[in-house]
């Protein structure tokens, strides 16, 4: 059985998006590019709704990157297996990627019960739903030191979580990880 993990990189005020809609600011150094990819390694099955599958599958086209660290999280992402709730697409274009038409609790539940890796859930609107749900386990936040003034918060708004601080990380450039278990799910 894996665990439901969701991890974010955000704002130092901590939004995922700006309020444009942009997370150019958010494009991780080459050091924490390889912290994220080896983090990612434990992960076999992702699940995504449509915004954040369609910023993903870009990774299906990049594993030949001159970039080793833009290639080694190539293809992290390509081996795992994609599952993505959306009820506005009609199909998938990448490989290992199923489409169900909506989010459902039990059947995230049922994929991390059966699955013999981690599980990631991306995106903060989804994850908001699995956290309703009591379903992440675990959290971590990749704080970039901007400050955007509003957007996408990474975790839901109006919701209460406890969590217990597992690690944290600084980086070089004073980029932030931090680790949490969720403690009411």
């Amino acid at each position: 059985m894996g665990r439901l993990l969701f991890s974010a990189i955000a704002s130092i005020d901590g939004y995922t998006v700006d309020s444009s809609g942009s997370f150019d600011w958010a494009h991780p150094d080459a050091e924490v590019h390889a912290f994220v990819n080896d983090l990612e390694r434990g992960i076999g099955t992702y699940l995504y709704g449509r915004r954040m599958y369609e910023t993903m599958r870009a990774w299906q086209d990049m594993g030949d990157s001159d970039e080793p660290v833009i290639a080694d999280y190539a293809g992290v992402w390509q081996s795992a297996e994609k599952v993505v709730f959306s009820s506005t697409l009609n199909e998938v274009t990448t490989p290992k990627t199923r489409l169900l038409t909506r989010f459902d609790a039990d059947e995230v539940r049922r994929i991390v019960a059966d699955a013999d890796r981690d599980v990631s859930i991306g995106g903060p609107t989804l994850a908001a739903a699995a956290f309703a749900a009591g379903l992440v386990d675990e959290v971590w936040l990749i704080l970039v030191p901007v400050a955007v003034g509003g957007g996408t918060p990474a975790l839901p708004h109006g919701r209460s979580l406890s969590l217990s601080l597992l690690e944290e990380r600084v980086f070089a450039g004073g980029t932030i990880g931090l680790h949490y278990a969720v403690e009411n799910s």
